[in-house]
């Protein structure tokens, strides 16, 4: 009797333990912290090697591409005005430009880099409520 309590009891570990397991593994991209860039800018060394979701603002001007790659640096502002140097590697959306709001999701370096991964841009113009033609806000 004690034999078959022990294997129920090792079979409800085992399943315990995968549960767990493929929870974790299906959730991990999605307990990234987010936060804003005045944020993590606020205590830096917190945040190094941390997979992390930073929302902010192109500094204008700031775009830089290397020819010929989809291989992007900017910077990225909060609202009082400090950035982060951010490096991208893929396509970028759409909206990305000057002035524009987007959330990247990567990690930052020791030297303060973000190296994103991915990045997805804001465009509230699109949804801002719109004057009919020929009338004044």
């Amino acid at each position: 009797m004690k034999h078959k309590a022990l294997k129920v009891a090792m079979t409800a570990v085992v399943l315990a333990v995968a549960f767990a397991a493929l929870l974790y593994s299906s959730l991990g991209e999605s307990l990234q912290q987010y936060k804003y860039v005045d944020e993590v800018l606020a205590a830096p060394q917190q945040w190094e090697g941390k997979p992390l979701q930073v929302h902010g603002y192109v500094v204008p001007a700031s775009i830089g591409r290397k020819e010929k790659s989809v291989e992007y640096v900017f910077e990225l502002q909060g609202k009082n005005g400090k950035a982060i140097k951010t490096y991208f590697n893929f396509i970028p959306p759409d909206q990305f430009k000057d002035d524009a709001e987007v959330v990247v999701t990567g990690t930052l370096a020791h030297d303060g880099a973000f190296h994103a991964t991915s990045m997805t841009a804001k465009c509230p113009s699109k949804y801002e409520e719109q004057a009919p033609k020929g009338t004044q806000l």
